[in-house]
């Protein structure tokens, strides 16, 4: 009896598209996705026709990115919203991946409290670890991004004291109803207030619900933060660097998001209660860039800011492995490197990572969930969240974030 080639072929389709949708669903921890997932195909179920999109874009490793996507939401304006006399002042803290975060909540609240928002200082992870906005961010584009949002100065009034201000914690992406019921009446009684924003998990999917803070949120968090100019030149000195490097690959570098002290956090010792890894280490993240295809000549830049031998078998599978101290210009390593404080190499890693051309988060957490955010608007959807293969055959599609193929992050909101 002859064999109906459709039947097989159709066969071999529908095997193909339960095992990639077994890798997916080993991957909800690592994503940090729910059962529903608003904003994506047909809520986030992974279609016959969805998958086979994504097999067609990711043909190899390299491919894959989508057309840059265009800002949708509308500008808000000023007019809308009763202005008070009062100021809300806040810190920047922990590293670039929360400045977005923080910005955006400071932005939503003032606008809703009518405040004057005073522009933050930046402070590191150590005491006394202090720098001003306008050494690491654009300070002109800051508040002319924000003319017409919210009212924005670049310090205090003198006649008011920093031991004035009411304290107030927010949760991130604080809603309306949480500041009228929580932030509101202390402004009110007290004037002034310094703000807060607390992370109680992380989480960046797409609210199902619509809030009109929602343009505001995104304005803060996509159209305000730009690097100063003499980090910019770094961060763009060291990618044109690290594009000569990997020059057989046509410029082209992977980014892995791979900081040995952060390997050796308890939480990343095992596996997670539900049995998924949170984080993986460099001998995994070794064999999984290279079961999904990459050659041995591939570039890879690592945010670890300098060698540690728990990195030697990632450079014995890819030789062309690099820190950020081997591909920094020599004369600003003194300022950027070689310096006490570590929040200038937070910000290169962050920056270097959103404009790779692959991003491979070794860590799950908000600095994956960022920089997918920043990679998404600007349609660099090369996102492969590691998983533990065991087919040297699989594609990278079936490895992409589901930030990117349930589009349910919330910069999806933002961009259209």
């Amino acid at each position: 009896m002859g064999v109906d080639l459709r039947q097989v072929v159709a066969g071999i389709l529908t095997l193909t598209m339960f095992v990639m949708l077994g890798n997916m669903i080993k991957r909800d921890h690592f994503d940090s996705v729910e059962e529903k997932f608003p904003g994506g195909a047909e809520d986030g179920k992974v279609t016959e026709r969805n998958l086979a999109t994504h097999i067609r874009n990711s043909i190899g490793p390299w491919n894959g990115d989508a057309q840059e996507l265009k800002p949708c939401w509308d500008k808000p304006d000023l007019d809308d919203v009763p202005q008070t006399e009062g100021f809300l002042t806040f810190s920047l803290t922990n590293g670039p991946e929360y400045h977005v975060s923080q910005i955006a909540d400071a932005v939503v609240v003032a606008r809703q409290l009518g405040a004057t928002l005073v522009l933050p200082d930046i402070r590191g992870s150590k005491p006394g670890d202090k720098r001003n906005f306008e050494d690491i961010y654009d300070v002109d584009k800051f508040i002319t991004s924000l003319d017409g949002v919210v009212r924005v100065v670049k310090d205090l009034p003198a006649h008011i004291s920093m031991r004035n201000l009411a304290a107030v914690k927010v949760p991130n992406r604080v809603t309306e109803d949480y500041v009228t019921k929580h932030v509101e009446p202390i402004y009110k009684a007290k004037g002034n207030i310094r703000l807060a924003t607390y992370f109680p998990s992380v989480n960046m999917r797409q609210s199902a619900k619509k809030s009109y803070s929602d343009s505001v949120a995104c304005q803060a968090m996509f159209g305000s933060l730009d690097l100063q100019p003499e980090v910019q030149e770094v961060v763009d000195s060291m990618i044109e660097r690290l594009r000569t490097l990997g020059r057989k690959s046509d410029g082209k570098f992977v980014a892995v998001d791979l900081r040995v002290e952060m390997l050796k956090n308890k939480a990343c010792q095992g596996s997670s209660d539900d049995g998924d890894k949170s984080c993986y280490n460099a001998v995994a993240i070794a064999l999984f860039l290279r079961k999904i295809g990459f050659e041995k000549d591939t570039t890879i830049y690592i945010t670890q800011s300098r060698w540690d031998s728990g990195l030697d078998s990632l450079k014995d599978l890819f030789p062309k492995t690099y820190t950020k101290e081997v591909i920094m210009p020599a004369d600003k390593k003194g300022k950027f490197l070689d310096s006490e404080g570590s929040e200038y190499e937070k910000v290169i890693d962050f920056y270097i990572s959103s404009q790779s051309d692959v991003f491979v988060p070794a860590i799950s957490g908000l600095f994956y969930a960022n920089v997918a955010g920043k990679r998404i608007a600007s349609g660099k959807s090369q996102i492969l969240v590691p998983a533990d293969i065991s087919d040297s055959s699989v594609s990278a599609s079936s490895v992409i974030s589901q930030y990117v193929t349930r589009k349910n992050h919330l910069a999806y909101a933002c961009y259209c």
